[in-house]
């Protein structure tokens, strides 16, 4: 495994597991309990789609539910590899219960072998678009549900949830944003780095 070079000094005594699993608890927690405006439908599990492109994943294809954005269209494979520091898999959508919408997710080398979109896991690339009148809602919603911490110079607003992931709004769009390298916590600094790419896309 090749280590991302912004964490080969210093990596030998964190300890991975905690991050690992508050990640995976950041990323995969519950979907928002209805109300008069949280979003009433969601996503389906099984679609998934892989870019047939080695540098891009905008051609994946058709999600599944009408509505819900291809947040794989703002990202390409290349700008996920240079936020992770190593070369990964094209986009593949996903379900992503935290925002309400489609997740594109990319893998590393080190991802493990049994992958599956839906939920998240360790050295991927994950990547969630929420567009309309529900991404307000979707962004405070996990907004309340983390130790959010605010994050200036991003859209609108945007906060990191402590753990994992930024999410930043703009306009009518939601964006989050997770780096989850392996060997490493999750890193806050390539989550900008991303964000710079997609932002002018949305």
């Amino acid at each position: 495994m090749r280590m991302h070079p912004k964490r080969r000094s210093g990596i030998a005594g964190i300890v991975t597991s905690v991050p690992a699993v508050i990640l995976m608890a950041a990323c995969s927690s519950p979907s928002p309990t209805a109300s008069t405006t949280a979003p009433t439908t969601s996503p389906s599990a099984s679609t998934t789609a892989a870019s047939s492109s080695s540098t891009t994943a905008a051609s994946t294809t058709t999600t599944a539910t009408t509505g819900n954005f291809n947040s794989c269209s703002v990202v390409t494979q290349a700008e996920a590899a240079s936020a992770i520091g190593q070369s990964v898999t094209p986009g593949v959508l996903g379900s992503a219960t935290v925002e309400g919408g489609l997740a594109c997710v990319f893998y590393g080398p080190s991802a493990p072998t049994s992958t599956t979109p839906n939920v998240a896991q360790p050295d991927t690339v994950r990547v969630v678009v929420v567009k309309g009148s529900n991404a307000l809602t979707w962004y405070n919603d996990y907004r309340s549900k983390v130790p959010a911490q605010p994050i200036t110079g991003y859209g609108d607003q945007a906060y990191y949830d402590g753990a994992a992931s930024l999410s930043v709004l703009k306009g009518d769009s939601y964006l989050r944003i997770a780096v989850a390298p392996v060997g490493a916590p999750p890193s806050l600094s390539d989550e900008k780095q991303l964000a710079n790419a997609i932002l002018p896309k949305l």
